[in-house]
């Protein structure tokens, strides 16, 4: 029985109460999901699970259902309290699911967040004339601080929030006059400095508390940015100390207050190799030194330079320079909206690519940037600011006059977020030997990362250009770095060491033998879900069956089906895409994870292995138009790579592209699907 079971309304916990409501929910075209278990942890998994449960019950698949996933599920503590607004998602029409919700169980509410956004459910709280919530009314201190997080505005420039009332004010440093416990002040704290409210005295009360509760650890504590930045901002003497206790994790408070001193900190951290500081060391720099950004920046990159700094420190100089620029254009131009800025922007890297006031280092990692946007330059000539049509054509002239040589033997940042190696993996889908070059240099380079290994590696083996010498030099670090987990679900290429191990495989190398006894092992645990993935190497039909055991398995697919697509293409001889088509409709067989399969084979000699379709990639896109079109394939595959393609955000949003579609792309996408209109794609 459940513990929560037959008490009163008032005595049930949140989740209990939550529970009970949900389970009355759903009719007239709407359904809900079960609550959750670890197994739905992302919103891609309560769409598969709605499809499954339209399945079950026979639901059409036009139902509108809504759905809370494990991510979400962490709003309830282990008691089932709700700590924070419980995020509910949603799939169908926004309006029916709205309806379907109505306005929450007693003493909750359901907040509507539009038809782009969760719905949320929080508790229903009292306040004071004042708008002041109970202080002892944990939930309702909680919405209260949230609504004044929220900020008024948000730019490039700063974040305004709106100003405290005198009510509000005095209710906030009452919460600090004593604060028994540090933790819970930390709302009340950076509620109040992000107005510069906090005061001399409750900075100096907070800072030794602060280092006695998380010495050690001091980021931990939420409010540790907003009390350095009172520290800093009220001259207190301690504030150098705890900035050099942080290190370059207090670069951004040093940034917002600009000294001489501060300069030399940021400087410093910069010049040891750390990349945080740098946005904050350019924007100092020109504070105390030079207030010009091009020449500022030449300053700082020359003594990178000098230091050996990496080329992530210079491409993250090259970054501030820019947002520096476009922001000092904002500030002369503030009614000058986001689309116009990005056009700045983007006529910015075409300009400084060729800026002669730039070291080369700079000027290579503006053409890098450059390479997407030149094009959008040219379509935009037009609409730029600051030039004329004739002298942005120019800028573009000169640019691509001096692409290749600047671009010769480099390639994107290994080491940043991977969702923006993601976004040029399309680039490489017909690699050039200088890019081949480039790929081979990266992965025997000891200095390379296992982000940046997964990505080259991938790339190599897929177009067949991975060899011993790239094995031989990553035997060395295989036990020592390349066991770690490394999460790639959300990214076009494996774990390192699956690859590295199909290559073993396939070279015949002695090394394939100890590699394959690691994989056989119990643990590390993270290995279980892709295991089966280093199938593909040296493959046979031993590991075809195997493979084929765990697709019917109903198990989670992480990449198993596709592994075994390409495995049982390269035993028959065959292409992939005729391989995955033969299993439209077969039992066992997950049609969700199978269209992904279609599409991400498309190309063999680059397969995509995004745990799903990527709908803001030009990669998925076109191997969606190929599937399409590929006469090749019966009417049910083309139809659903039609499908797929029609559900694109090209069509759909595509200012979420990257990189953003040209003007002249997005045409040609709508004329591709208009030629094609006449065509049913599969539900």
């Amino acid at each position: 029985m459940a513990p929560d079971k037959g008490l009163p309304a008032e005595q049930r916990s949140d989740l209990s109460s939550i529970k009970k409501w949900w389970r009355t929910l759903g009719g007239d075209g709407f359904a809900v999901l079960p609550p959750p278990t670890r197994s739905r942890y992302t919103q891609s998994d309560g769409h598969e699970d709605a499809a499954e449960m339209f399945a079950t019950r026979s639901l059409p698949t036009s139902t509108s259902f809504a759905y809370w996933h494990w991510q979400s599920h962490s709003a309830f503590d282990r008691s089932g309290g709700l700590d924070r607004e419980l995020y509910v998602h949603w799939g169908g029409d926004h309006a029916t699911v709205a309806a379907g919700l109505g306005d929450g169980p007693n003493g909750y509410r359901v907040i509507d967040n539009g038809p782009q956004g969760a719905f949320g459910l929080d508790k229903v709280t009292e306040k004071d004339a004042d708008g002041l919530p109970d202080p002892e009314d944990t939930a309702g201190v909680r919405q209260f601080l949230a609504r004044l997080g929220t900020p008024r505005t948000r730019t490039a420039r700063a974040v305004e929030h709106d100003p405290l009332t005198a009510a509000e004010e005095r209710w906030l440093h009452d919460r600090l006059r004593d604060p028994a416990e540090l933790s819970g002040a930390a709302g009340f704290v950076t509620a109040l400095e992000s107005r510069q409210a906090l005061t001399p005295e409750e900075t100096s009360r907070l800072l030794p508390a602060w280092r006695e509760e998380y010495a050690g650890r001091l980021t931990e504590w939420p409010a540790w940015a907003a009390l350095l930045d009172a520290l800093l901002r009220h001259d207190h003497e301690e504030a150098w100390d705890t900035a050099a206790c942080l290190g370059p994790q207090a670069s951004d408070s040093l940034g917002a207050a600009p000294s001489p001193r501060a300069l030399d900190v940021l400087r410093g951290w910069s010049l040891a190799g750390h990349r945080a500081p740098i946005r904050a060391w350019l924007h100092v720099h020109r504070a105390v030194r030079e207030p010009d950004p091009v020449r500022s920046a030449a300053v700082l990159a020359a003594e990178l330079t000098a230091h050996d700094a990496p080329d992530a420190s210079l491409n993250s100089l090259f970054a501030a320079l820019s947002a520096a620029i476009t922001r000092d254009w904002r500030a002369a131009r503030p009614a000058a909206d986001h689309s116009a800025a990005q056009a700045f922007a983007a006529l910015t890297a075409v300009r400084l690519a060729t800026d002669d006031d730039l070291p080369r280092p700079l000027r290579v990692a503006a053409a890098r940037r450059a390479d997407d946007q030149v094009a959008h330059v040219r379509e935009q000539a037009a609409q730029h600011p600051g030039g004329t049509d004739a002298e942005v054509l120019a800028a573009a002239d000169r640019y691509e006059a001096a692409r290749d040589d600047l671009l010769a033997g480099t390639g994107p940042d290994l080491t940043g977020y991977e969702g923006g190696l993601g976004d040029i993996y399309h680039r490489y889908r017909t690699p050039t030997p200088a890019d081949v070059q480039w790929l081979r240099d990266r992965v025997t380079d000891p200095s390379t990362g296992v982000q940046g290994i997964a990505f080259c590696l991938e790339l190599l083996l897929a177009h067949g250009e991975a060899g011993e010498a790239e094995l031989e030099a990553l035997l060395p670090r295989w036990k020592k770095e390349l066991t770690k987990q490394y999460r790639t679900t959300y990214t076009e290429w494996r774990h390192p060491l699956v690859t590295l191990t199909c290559l073993a495989q396939d070279l015949g190398h002695p090394a394939a033998e100890a590699m394959l006894a690691w994989w056989a092992k119990p643990k590390p645990l993270w290995k279980t879900p892709v295991r089966l993935l280093t199938h593909l190497g040296a493959p046979d039909e031993a590991k075809a069956a195997e493979l084929w055991d765990f697709v019917v398995s109903g198990e989670d697919d992480n990449g198993q089906l596709m592994t075994w697509v390409l495995l049982r293409a390269r035993l028959d001889g065959t292409h992939p895409l005729l391989v995955a088509e033969r299993l439209i409709g077969q039992r066992g067989v997950r049609e969700y994870v199978l269209h992904r399969v279609l599409i991400g084979v498309a190309d063999p000699a680059q397969p995509l292995w995004h745990y799903a379709v990527d709908p803001r990639s030009h990669s998925w896109l076109r191997r969606a138009q190929e599937v399409a079109d590929d006469p090749r394939l019966t009417d049910a595959a083309r139809a659903i790579g039609l499908k797929t393609a029609r559900e694109h955000y090209a069509f759909r949003y595509p200012d979420q592209v990257r990189p953003a579609l040209t003007d002249e792309q997005l045409a040609a996408a709508h004329a591709w699907a208009e030629a094609r209109a006449d065509r049913t794609a599969a539900d």
